[in-house]
């Protein structure tokens, strides 16, 4: 893996690491859940990741799969 999509993998993860902490931190402060468009922008940057790492081709072939 080239060091400039080492660095981009490395920041979508810590991004999403937060965003889940954040989530994790308002379930346990104040038993409510996060909102359904908080999920979805987690779920579009982890779908962004997951495309980095594999191409196009890679993440179709997954979806593929996955609806078997």
């Amino acid at each position: 893996m080239s060091q400039s999509k080492r660095e981009q993998v490395v920041s979508h993860l810590r991004y999403i690491r937060q965003e889940l902490r954040e989530m994790h931190q308002g379930v346990m402060d104040d038993g409510l859940l996060p909102e359904s468009g908080e999920v979805r922008g987690v779920m579009a940057q982890m779908e962004a990741l997951l495309e980095l790492l594999e191409g196009k081709s890679g993440r179709k072939a997954a979806a593929k799969e996955a609806s078997s």
